[in-house]
């Protein structure tokens, strides 16, 4: 009778650390070509922007928006923190556009895929900017959070003092558009 073939101790290590390599090898798959990643990303966003509410159906009194977005933002040079702060932007944005209190007009489809996809796109750059968790502060520089900070909270007192009204939500709108092209400015710093 032949003895049982041994088992090779080298393939059970090579294979152990095949799968703990697979996972880092993923993440730097999705990771490649980021910038383009993100270009795309932004095409796509204003496109479901203007999906969502493609002509007013309502006349709005002129609204004065006072929230110009940072432009302390665009001075950075630096490819990570060009990648957090679009982190930052989005979040934000998202918080914003995830209220309950989104205007009736507009298509909720649309709405709904665009919060899908700009959820989809912070877990991706959380992804691949390590370290850069919804909490992690550490890629920013302090007073680019606190511009991105103070920026939407204009926004939010905006919304509640034209008591969350369509048209309140379409100057928002028109808004959240002025910051996928802010975003597209950063997206030209990050790496590729």
């Amino acid at each position: 009778m032949a003895a049982p073939a041994a088992r090779h101790p080298c393939l059970w290590h090579g294979a152990t650390l095949l799968l703990l390599l697979l996972p880092a090898l993923g993440t730097a798959l999705r990771c490649a070509n980021l910038r383009t990643q993100q270009t795309t990303f932004n095409w796509d966003s204003l496109q479901l922007l203007l999906a969502m509410a493609p002509r007013l159906t309502h006349t709005c009194a002129q609204q004065d928006p006072t929230f110009p977005f940072p432009n302390t933002l665009l001075t950075i040079q630096d490819p990570q923190q060009a990648t957090a702060a679009i982190l930052h932007i989005l979040d934000h944005l998202f918080t914003t556009l995830s209220s309950e209190n989104t205007p009736a007009h507009w298509d909720a489809q649309a709405h709904q895929q665009l919060l899908n996809h700009v959820e989809h796109q912070i877990q991706h750059l959380q992804q691949c900017l390590p370290g850069a968790g919804r909490d992690s502060k550490t890629r920013v520089p302090l007073t680019h959070q606190l511009s991105i900070a103070t920026y939407f909270r204009h926004i939010q007192n905006f919304l509640r003092t034209h008591n969350h009204s369509p048209c309140a939500w379409d100057s928002v709108r028109i808004e959240a558009h002025t910051c996928f092209q802010r975003i597209h400015n950063l997206t030209r710093i990050m790496a590729d």
